[in-house]
């Protein structure tokens, strides 16, 4: 789509036309540079139409779009060398990622934020979010991303920070091929006697063996909702299941020397030029193994008077090994009119933990130990069908897509063993604190829309567009968790307390007399949940430049939502549960101004009302543990939709070509959004949720990117090099609204309306909402050397993880993560062996500050609720291009 642009000069020309109707004279400023594609001013006056000089270092993404965005280009992916989407989105104004996977935009939640793949919806893996992940997505497979922060009517309704959209690679317009192999490591990991358990053989493929397999008669039993205890089975049946259990292999942890990562990844294409098109294909393919070791603490607190102390106090080793494997391609078919693309997507991404956590619980004054053994593999699929169809000479554009993708979440074996310290300093086993689950999750999305644009000229130079367009979605998930553990009926001997966890739990002990197995919870609908989210819009838009100078796109976007979860009984005994349903229509009305006031300059000024939506896993009330935390969560099912209205303002500056000064504020006022809560479960802390009454988030943001040059300095190093100096900085501000009549309804409160002052204090932060993001990029580009290198630097000030446990006077204070400064180096060079073989060498260094993972609660004393060294990481890559 070609859109114009009046500037202050075309339109003193065009006065000048307005003068003179019959006759306007072109000229030609001898001190400006040519606008790309023009011919030289012929020498004598010739009669135009409207006279029109485009901003011509705009960037065509930048002119494209009406609204307030950001972009990362190949250029942007490549010279970060970031390995995934997740970790190269913490490069843009005003983004910072949460636990390596998930992007917080302008300090607003992952929920409150939308992903998308060329346009369609995914679904999630994850149990916690229904967003996905985006560390799920290697970079190689990425063309560009786009992420827009003002709203705009032909986008999904659910949007509070912004919708980022993926936008992967195409059929290349010459064939090429290639193929890269990475080696790093870490210096927490690498090398270090860290911990492990042996699993399968195939394990370091990211594919179990069928080690791992839920046991037939266990299968059974879950297949046939019947419950596995004594009054379902007998004696026998619950000893053969009890001995299927896979035990050595998944139960003994020890320790290895762990390995180097290492990664491979190969890529290529081609377009075939035909009597009826152009018919292109490719495809990406890429196998990525890495550690990660980590010794920390992990802290709870209590108070004693008016200061907390330490209730429980953990030292955590743990030893994660990550094994991701992505597929990618495509075919398409183009020709002057009409392109249509097919595009698959396939990745598998497996993480194998062994974790002991050790440490004295200050209440029963008992020293601890708890085993864990886990294996989680998420995988995600999606295919997707789409095309772009020119009609009138490209005055009638239609464009539709159709997608269907699937994610799976598997967690089988995942397993606690607990121990006590005895008086001589011996552990000792408390089998009833064991656990050993099987877990499974399905999600997946089914999305279709189209829309139709129609370009209607206004003038030589200026052209309204009206569009419009339906959506559709369907998104569908399945949860269910069983968890099993072994009781002793006439208790253990002192020899079988202290013996080592594969001796206890070997086929000998497996008996009616000694341990027998059991399966607890999944009543009440803790165990399992279905949910589903059923979405249709349409929406229309105006986008013109009816005054000249200013380009106006108004919108109005109309949702119906249905969202249900529906709790159910494991075991089938016929009781049924009431589901939560929401069920809303929305009209979300959007506009934005962009005012090119003078060459190259532009202000852009926008408005609207978005909503966001509880996530499942908020919704259900089921428990859940996150290893990442090993913090309890459960969802509320009395949650509702936040409503949000939008302002934005930026100033646009592009001095030069690829450089330019942006600066902008935006204010978003909120009306019911989801906030975390610690309730309190007996003497267990468990995450949980509620809508807060009302909460306001305002803030502005600057971002530079300039390029020098030094052609006439001495030194070669200086002379020969272009130095990009590029830096981004977000200021945000948000208060939480609590007056004395708001009311919350909680999961405890079972629904019923409660005071909101004992849960939510007045003017508190959100929660993950940082008042400082900055990034800033130092480099140099050599085309003689065919190198490139950058030093990047990303800072986020401190936030808010949780709410404190409690209520009113005796409610603990936040917990509050430091993610703090991270100093990274990416060096890249290009250069050519064996008789003309093009070949690349990378090296990246990451974290060279050796910042750690910082999560804390304070008052009078500082009780650290999760800390942990993230060492510093380095890596080489050498890639052959043929």
């Amino acid at each position: 789509m070609k859109k114009l642009s009046l500037t202050l000069t075309g339109v003193l020309l065009a006065s000048s036309a307005l003068i003179a109707p019959a006759h306007a004279i072109a000229q030609t400023d001898p001190a400006a540079a040519p606008v790309s594609g023009a011919q030289d001013a012929p020498s004598e006056p010739q009669d135009v139409g409207e006279i029109v000089v485009l901003g011509r270092y705009i960037p065509e993404p930048n002119r494209e779009t009406a609204e307030v965005a950001s972009f990362l280009t190949s250029e942007d992916l490549e010279r970060t060398g970031d390995s995934n989407a997740a970790a190269a989105l913490t490069r843009v104004t005003g983004l910072s990622i949460v636990e390596g996977r998930f992007i917080y935009v302008r300090g607003l939640g992952e929920r409150y934020s939308s992903a998308l793949l060329n346009g369609s919806p995914l679904p999630s893996p994850e149990p916690l979010q229904r967003v996905v992940p985006l560390d799920l997505f290697p970079s190689s497979i990425l063309e560009s991303v786009t992420v827009q922060k003002s709203y705009s009517a032909d986008f999904p309704g659910e949007f509070g920070g912004g919708v980022i959209d993926l936008r992967t690679i195409d059929a290349p317009r010459e064939p090429f091929f290639n193929f890269q192999a990475s080696v790093g490591g870490n210096t927490e990991t690498s090398g270090k006697d860290n911990l492990i358990y042996f699993g399968s053989r195939t394990d370091f493929l990211g594919f179990d063996d069928d080690t791992r397999e839920v046991p037939g008669l266990i299968q059974l039993a879950f297949d046939q909702g019947q419950q596995i205890n004594g009054a379902n089975f007998d004696d026998e049946t619950l000893q053969d299941m009890g001995q299927s259990l896979v035990n050595a292999p998944l139960r003994l942890i020890q320790r290895q020397t762990t390995p180097a990562n290492f990664g491979l990844s190969a890529a290529g294409g081609t377009t075939v030029d035909t009597e009826i098109g152009e018919f292109g294909v490719f495809a990406t393919a890429s196998y990525d193994n890495s550690w990660s070791g980590r010794d920390g603490v992990q802290q709870e607190a209590q108070f004693s008077g008016d200061d907390l102390v330490l209730r429980n106090d953990y030292n955590v080793v743990s030893n994660q090994n990550d094994v991701q494997l992505s597929l990618m391609g495509g075919l398409s078919w183009s020709n002057v009119d009409h392109e249509v693309k097919w595009t698959n997507f396939y990745v598998r991404s497996t993480t194998k933990e062994a974790r002991i956590k050790e440490g004295q619980d200050f209440i029963t004054t008992q020293d601890y130990r708890t085993d864990y053994t886990e294996w989680f593999v998420r995988q995600l699929f999606t295919t997707q069908l789409a095309g772009e169809h020119d009609f009138l000479d490209g005055a009638l554009e239609f464009d539709w897509r159709a997608a269907y993708a699937k994610t799976s979440r598997d967690a089988p074996y995942e397993s606690r063993f607990s121990y006590s310290k005895d008086a001589v300093g011996e552990y000792r086993h408390e089998i009833q604190d064991d656990q050993i689950s099987f877990s499974e999750l399905d999600d997946d999305v089914v999305s279709g829309g189209a829309d139709v644009k129609y370009h209607l000229p206004l003038s030589d130079a200026r052209e309204a567009i009206f569009s419009a367009g339906v959506a559709s979605m369907e998104n569908n998930r399945s949860a269910e968790r069983h968890d099993l553990l072994f009781f002793a009926p006439n208790g253990l001997t002192d020899s079988q307390i202290h013996s080592r966890v594969d001796y206890l739990f070997s086929d000998y002990n497996i008996n009616p007399n000694t341990l027998v197995l059991q399966e607890i919870g999944g009543r009440n609908g803790a165990g399992a949940y279905d949910a589903d989210l059923k979405v249709n819009a349409v929406y229309a838009m105006v986008d013109a430049e009816i005054i000249p100078l200013i380009r106006t796109a108004v919108g109005v976007r109309f949702e119906d939502g249905k969202q249900s979860v529906t709790p159910r009984d494991l075991f089938g005994d016929g009781t049924t549960f009431t589901s939560t349903e929401i069920n809303e229509e929305y009209v979300l009305p959007s506009a934005t101004a962009t005012w090119n006031f003078a060459e190259d300059q532009q202000v852009r000024l926008g408005a609207s009302m978005t909503i966001g939506r509880p996530q499942f896993r908020e919704l259900a009330p089921q428990a859940y543990t996150d290893t990442e935390t090993d913090r309890t969560f459960i969802g509320n099912p009395y949650l509702v939709d936040t409503e949000i209205t939008n302002i934005d303002a930026r100033y646009e500056w592009y001095f030069a070509n690829q450089q330019f000064v942006t600066a902008g504020v935006f204010y978003k006022d909120l009306t019911k959004p989801v906030e975390s809560i610690i309730i309190q479960v007996g003497d267990q802390k468990q995450q949980s949720y509620l809508n807060a009454p009302s909460a306001t988030i305002m803030g502005a943001e600057f971002e530079v990117k300039k390029y020098f040059e030094f052609p006439d300095l001495t030194t070669p190093f200086l002379a020969n090099k272009r130095w990009l100096v590029q830096a981004n900085y977000t200021y945000s501000n948000s208060e939480i609204k609590v007056g004395g009549d708001d009311r919350v309804r909680t999961i405890n409160g079972g629904g019923v309306d409660e005071a909101a002052t004992p849960y939510l204090i007045d003017g508190s932060r959100l929660q993950g909402q940082s008042d400082h993001v900055a990034n800033a990029q130092l480099g140099w580009e050599d085309d003689a050397a065919r190198s490139q290198a950058t030093l990047i630097v990303n800072y986020v000030s401190e936030r808010v993880t949780a709410r404190g446990a409690g209520l009113g006077a005796g409610r603990e204070p936040d917990y509050v993560q430091e993610p703090g400064v991270f100093l990274d180096f990416v060096y890249r060079k290009d250069f050519t062996v064996l008789g003309g073989r093009e070949m690349g060498l990378g090296i990246e260094l990451r974290n060279l500050l050796g910042t750690d993972f910082d999560e804390h609660q304070e008052l009078g004393n500082t009780i650290r609720v999760n800390n942990y060294d993230l060492g510093q990481s380095a890596s080489i890559s050498l890639t052959a291009r043929f």
